[in-house]
């Protein structure tokens, strides 16, 4: 009898509720999906219709998971992650090639070993050359001609092109073992323009009026992370990319929230069009939000 009472859980519906949870809304799931505002909150109605729950709790301002919601998504991105493995391991003996990728250095560090590793296993044929800089270094470059692929942080959700395959917090953090954020003026550690993290934190500590003075300059990401262990000053990056031996920071220690940033995936428009640099994409735009912390939904 039971048997006869199991349903399956159509996958393009875990997905749209993934990207829900990824974008922080359903409009940008829907830019994610290739759908409408409107089909995606019908996907997700239909989604809670059939695991016959309620996944997000709604009101005029917010879109939250529920409890059950919350351990919805922890088995849907694991469904996901399987379905989309087997259909790579099915295709990969067919593709072949290299793909330039250019893409943070925070990202190269934390997130993207893992998912560029499972990739390469799905396609052993396919070449990877991946290139770190600053988000707007790597876009010009990418106008020079030098990646098929970036992946880069907005923090101008108008503005930039690309596909948007994730949204993040930039969080406050400094020392476990130090107490910079204490002092006044607040030392930063910082890297040079044309920093997203670093324009960001400018503008809003300008606009508390809040003294603050560079201590700690640095183009080097590990550079950046080891003078903030050292006690040097505090600084913020994207949520997923902060490293668990650091002290997060919050309103609590008198640094009011910086908000989220974009993180888009952009092509080269006159690159030539191949499975390698197609199949990476995708995968890319599937995969980078499920890599990262994305149990929250920004307001």
């Amino acid at each position: 009898m039971l048997g006869s009472m199991m349903q399956n859980i159509p996958t393009e519906l875990m997905r749209s509720f993934v990207k829900a949870i990824d974008g922080g809304s359903f409009t940008r799931a829907a830019q994610m999906v290739g759908r409408t505002q409107s089909a995606v909150s019908l996907q997700i109605k239909r989604l809670e219709d059939v695991v016959g729950v309620r996944l997000f709790q709604r009101d005029a301002h917010n879109l939250k998971l529920t409890v059950q919601g919350r351990t919805f998504a922890q088995y849907a991105r694991r469904i996901l992650a399987l379905n989309d493995e087997v259909l790579a391991l099915m295709q990969s003996p067919e593709v072949s090639g290299r793909v330039r990728l250019g893409a943070p250095s925070e990202y190269t560090d934390s997130l993207l070993p893992h998912l560029l590793g499972r990739f390469a296993q799905a396609h052993p044929n396919v070449m990877l050359e991946v290139t770190s800089d600053l988000s707007k270094n790597l876009l010009t470059r990418q106008k020079n001609g030098e990646f098929d692929l970036v992946v880069a942080l907005h923090d101008d959700a108008q503005a930039g092109g690309g596909k948007p395959v994730h949204t993040e917090p930039l969080i406050w953090f400094t020392s476990a073992d130090h107490f910079g954020h204490m002092q006044s003026p607040l030392p930063l550690v910082l890297a040079p323009p044309p920093c997203v993290y670093r324009r960001r934190m400018l503008q809003q500590l300008n606009r508390e009026t809040k003294p603050c003075r560079i201590a700690y300059l640095s183009s080097s990401h590990s550079a950046v992370l080891a003078a903030v262990r050292a006690g040097l000053g505090v600084t913020a990056m994207a949520k997923s990319t902060l490293p668990g031996d650091v002290r997060l920071l919050g309103a609590a220690d008198g640094l009011e929230s910086l908000g989220y940033l974009e993180v888009r995936l952009h092509r080269l428009p006159t690159a030539e069009s191949t499975e390698a640099i197609d199949y990476l994409e995708t995968y890319i735009a599937e995969h980078l939000g499920q890599a990262g912390d994305a149990g929250s939904i920004p307001a």
